[in-house]
């Protein structure tokens, strides 16, 4: 039995709600990195950065591989990169409306 679309659409949108997992993402941006250049850019314990990616993994929204010692880990498709781009843009509207707001509510409060 499938699942409903919407519901893996909440399922993908739960994934990324949470801070170290959005990080990881950003930093995948620029390409493949191994654990430990991402440990380096993010302040969480290892076994938490570990949680995460197993997150990520499971969703397919990384891919691992090794490269001799390291684990390596990228994004699984461009799309990704997208989606966060998306993000910001839709951030910004929504920051930029609630500025415009509190503008219009200044300039209402000093006309009364």
């Amino acid at each position: 039995m499938s699942v409903p679309l919407y519901q893996a659409k909440a399922e993908l949108f739960r994934t990324l709600g949470h801070p170290v997992r959005i990080r990881v993402l950003e930093l995948l941006q620029d390409g493949p990195k191994p654990v430990r250049d991402l440990l380096l850019e993010i302040d969480v314990e290892a076994s938490n950065l570990s949680q995460q990616l197993a997150v990520l993994r499971r969703t397919g929204l990384v891919e691992s591989s090794r490269e001799g010692a390291s684990v390596m880990y990228a994004l699984s498709t461009p799309d990704v990169a997208d989606l966060l781009a998306a993000g910001r843009r839709i951030l910004g509207s929504v920051l930029a409306d609630r500025g415009g707001l509190l503008v219009q509510l200044q300039a209402d409060g000093s006309s009364r």
